[in-house]
C-alpha cells in the first residue's frame, strides 16, 4: 500500500513538473487578439501623445515665487492618478515682507554707506510642507498649445521669526547693535543692517498651517517639460503672533496674492 500511494505522488509531482516546462499552446486567435489590443493601446497613447495629452507618471519641478508680500523657492513632486489628475506634494521656503517696509541709506564718515529698513522688528521666514492636487481643466489641443490647470494644496508651515540687528552709534559714539524699537526711543545713531547672519540664535519659532490655491498655464514645447506659470491666492495662519514692524499691529493671520515661474520635467 505505501509503495502504491508513494508511486501516485511521484507520478503527480512528475506531472505537475511536466505540464509548466510544456505549457498548453495558445490559440492562433488568442495571440492574434492579445496584438490587436496592444497595438490598439499603443494607437490611443500616441493620438493622446499628439492632441497634448499629459500621459505621464511622475513630475519634478522647480519654482520661483514672486508674491505681494514676499518671495520664495520650491519644489513640487508629482505622481500621476490619471492623465487629468495628479497628487502633488510640495516644500517651499519663503521670506514675508511688511507693506510698511521701505529701505533707506545711511553714511557714517566719508565712505561707510549702508542701508536699513527704518522700524523693522524682525524677519520673517517660512519652511512650508503641502500636499494636494494639479487637475488639468483645458488641454494643450496639441504639443504647442498651453494646457490651464487648477492647483491646490494645503499643509503646514514652520515660520522663522529673526530679529531684524542694526548697527547704531550710542551717545558717548560706542558701537552697538540693537533693535527697533530700541533704537529710536534710545536715539541711536544708525550705522547700517548687522546682515542677513545675525540675530539666528535668538530665532523664535511659530508653527502654523497654510492653504493655496491657483492656476497653471503650461507653455512647454513638449510634454516631457515643465514651462509654466502660476496664478494663484495663499493664506496662513499661525497661532502666535508675528512683529514685523514697530508700533504696528502683530499678526496672526497673512493672505496674499502670488505668481510663480515653473520648471521641471515629467516621466
Amino acid at each position: 500500500m505505501k509503495k502504491l500511494v508513494l508511486s501516485i505522488v511521484i507520478a503527480l509531482i512528475a506531472g505537475s513538473i511536466w505540464a509548466q516546462d510544456n505549457p498548453a499552446p495558445k490559440s492562433p486567435t488568442a495571440r492574434k487578439d492579445k496584438k490587436a489590443a496592444k497595438r490598439e493601446q499603443v494607437a490611443k497613447l500616441m493620438k493622446m501623445e499628439e492632441e497634448g495629452e499629459i500621459i505621464f507618471n511622475k513630475q519634478g519641478i522647480f519654482g520661483i515665487k514672486l508674491s505681494t508680500d514676499g518671495y520664495g523657492l520650491s519644489y513640487e513632486w508629482g505622481r500621476f492618478k490619471s492623465n487629468r489628475v495628479a497628487n502633488i506634494f510640495q516644500i517651499e521656503l519663503n521670506e514675508k515682507k511688511h507693506p510698511k517696509e521701505k529701505r533707506t541709506s545711511y553714511a557714517v564718515g566719508a565712505f561707510n554707506v549702508n542701508s536699513v529698513v527704518y522700524g523693522k522688528t524682525n524677519n520673517f521666514y517660512q519652511l512650508k510642507f503641502g500636499m494636494g492636487q494639479q487637475r488639468i481643466i483645458g488641454g494643450k489641443g496639441n504639443k504647442n498649445g498651453v494646457a490651464v490647470m487648477a492647483a491646490y494644496a494645503g499643509g503646514v508651515s514652520l515660520g522663522f521669526q529673526k530679529p531684524y540687528l542694526v548697527d547704531v552709534e550710542g551717545k558717548n559714539r560706542e558701537r552697538l547693535r540693537s533693535s527697533y524699537p530700541t533704537i529710536i526711543d534710545s536715539s541711536y545713531l544708525v550705522i547700517g543692517a548687522a546682515g542677513f547672519t545675525t540675530g539666528w540664535n535668538e530665532v523664535e519659532l511659530r508653527p502654523g498651517a497654510h492653504a493655496k490655491a491657483g492656476l497653471r498655464f503650461d507653455f512647454g514645447r513638449f510634454n516631457e517639460t515643465v514651462t509654466a506659470v502660476e496664478v494663484g491666492v495663499n493664506a496662513e495662519y499661525y497661532p502666535q503672533k508675528v512683529s514685523q514692524m514697530a508700533y504696528n499691529k502683530e499678526k496672526t493671520f497673512f493672505f496674499c496674492g502670488y505668481v510663480t515661474l515653473l520648471l521641471g520635467r515629467r516621466k
